[in-house]
């Protein structure tokens, strides 16, 4: 029921247009955050220590209203706020999961609540938490095809592969789902619709907090980590921000502590961990400016493009690379080419004669001028064919904005990847460049 618009309506109007001393707007006024505040107090939640707000860089947050001190608690969740598989095995599903065989997963037994509670629609206990959850999500898994092609190429097979995962986790449940029929009115199949699932494995996906459960006979052996947390999941993330998040035994909450100071009024944040921008979006659905985890990858396809297919050691030098993990995290930082890179193109690089001493270079050490020069040149040749790989991209990806408006967002989110890891190779070029000059000197 709405509230009615008196004076204590306007006051509210007024609240929430701007937060003191910002342009951020105050939504703890609006209807749908009255409601959730009201749930949660009943369940045991009544700090208010925080407020959601509007920012125009990161979006609907969470701001403090008074100053907190290193240690202090941001937030601490009751346990019976919090949505996890002890929440669904209480629930009308927990007979059904108990009497399944094979056991489900802790992450399908999630994904199923979440979409039989989204339908219960007013019947459900959770709506105001509901209410609040993003109707699609940014991340690549909801993309368009044609929007994830632009995506760098490790970026884009995780993110065909987190589709085809999707896919196939709702396909094998079906059997599953149709056991839950004498639960609905109607066909269950027009309930547990592939959309829905994918809506909730997104929610699950994004939004929930790291909480350890015990193995579980009724579930499968996967780890039944999940935990949806109301309210706290408004937290933004920022890359930077130190503090403690945590399950408290002893106190049942689900906490977070800061280990710096916060100013009042000022947004908070949490971070999800020290994640690159390819995982941030891929996970998240977003892209962090400035991140100091960020770096570009090489993959083995680009690398193959600079070598000679006549060298009849290259097999054996990428058999030789796989064997001692010099495949994987290949990547151009801040500080340029990584320690890896590097010593995984003058292995590459190493003369017919030179072969013999691959066990030198990977543990660090010079086999000889000739090798040193031949990898900072392939590797010069990867940075330089990437930096114009990138650029090209961002050309693409402009004039598709521009065409075709209803891709518009989550091209946005590819742009803003991209052009992050152009900085990153621009500034690797400009490395690779002065160590040539320096040793031409």
């Amino acid at each position: 029921m709405r509230l009615k618009c008196g004076r204590t309506g306007r006051q509210r109007k007024k609240k929430k247009e701007k937060v003191p001393g910002s342009s951020n707007v105050n939504r703890s006024c609006e209807d749908e955050y009255i409601q959730l505040r009201r749930w949660l107090r009943k369940r045991g939640f009544g700090d208010r220590r925080l407020r959601p707000v509007e920012f125009p860089d990161t979006g609907r947050g969470l701001a403090t209203t008074q100053s907190l001190q290193p240690g202090e608690l941001i937030i601490s969740l009751p346990e019976k706020c919090l949505i996890t598989t002890d929440t669904v095995l209480q629930s009308y599903l927990g007979k059904y999961i108990r009497a399944w065989s094979p056991p489900v997963s802790p992450l399908l037994a999630l994904c199923t609540f979440l979409v039989a509670e989204r339908h219960a629609g007013d019947r459900s206990l959770w709506k105001p938490y509901l209410a609040l959850l993003p109707k699609t999500y940014s991340c690549p898994a909801y993309w368009d095809p044609e929007v994830v092609t632009f995506l760098p190429e490790p970026a884009k097979q995780k993110a065909l592969d987190q589709r085809a995962e999707i896919y196939d986790l709702y396909v094998s449940s079906a059997p599953f789902f149709k056991s839950l029929q004498s639960l609905f009115h109607e066909n269950v199949e027009n309930i547990l619709t592939y959309d829905a699932f994918w809506w909730a494995w997104c929610t699950v996906n994004t939004r929930t907090v790291y909480m350890n459960h015990p193995q579980r006979d009724c579930f499968s052996a996967e780890q039944d980590v999940y935990a949806l947390a109301p309210y706290l999941d408004l937290l933004n993330h920022s890359p930077n921000v130190q503090v403690e998040a945590a399950f408290n035994a002893k106190s049942r909450c689900y906490e977070i502590r800061t280990k710096v100071r916060c100013r009042k009024h000022d947004q908070v944040f949490i971070c999800y961990g020290p994640h690159d921008n390819q995982r941030l979006l891929l996970e998240y659905g977003f892209v962090a400016a400035g991140n100091p985890h960020q770096s570009v990858y090489v993959t083995k396809d680009i690398i193959l493009q600079f070598l000679s297919c006549k060298d009849q050691q290259l097999k054996k030098k990428w058999s030789l690379l796989r064997e001692n993990g010099f495949l994987e995290n290949l990547t151009f930082g801040m500080d340029g080419p990584s320690w890896k890179l590097l010593t995984a193109v003058k292995l590459l690089s190493l003369g017919r004669e030179e072969f013999m001493s691959w066990k030198k270079v990977l543990l660090g050490n010079v086999v000889s001028k000739s090798n040193e020069h031949n990898g900072k040149e392939l590797v010069k040749k990867i940075c330089f064919h990437m930096l114009d790989e990138t650029t090209n991209k961002l050309k693409e990806i402009s004039f598709l904005k521009c065409k075709n408006q209803m891709l518009e967002d989550h091209l946005a989110l590819v742009e803003a990847l991209r052009t992050e890891e152009l900085k990153i190779l621009q500034t690797s070029a400009n490395i690779l460049q002065n160590v040539n000059h320096v040793g031409d000197e």
